[in-house]
């Protein structure tokens, strides 16, 4: 989805600068995800996961400028965001959840 959007703004936009950030954080929540799923401990799954949300919120507010901006039209918008925030509260909750264990 971010690699597929990233070409979009490029290719259409010729958008480079944001649209890099984008692709950099965006790429970064799934691999500390794929990180986490090899934790060696409870607090490693934890902090892996943790940084994974920290790079969503980053790519959150890169979808928001680019909107901003005009890089994005309101529909793409709001389809990107509200991936973006079910990937939050997915993350969230996993967090939550490993620290009442």
């Amino acid at each position: 989805c971010i690699v597929n959007l990233y070409k979009h703004l490029t290719q259409n936009k010729k958008e480079s600068i944001l649209s890099k950030q984008l692709l950099r954080s965006g790429t970064s929540v799934g691999a500390n995800y794929a990180e986490a799923t090899n934790a060696i401990s409870k607090a490693d799954f934890i902090a892996k996961i943790s940084i994974s949300l920290k790079e969503c919120s980053e790519s959150k507010y890169w979808i928001e400028l680019l909107y901003r901006t005009n890089y994005l039209n309101r529909e793409e918008y709001e389809s990107i965001l509200k991936d973006c925030n079910e990937l939050k509260a997915l993350l969230t909750t996993t967090i939550k959840k490993q620290k009442e264990r």
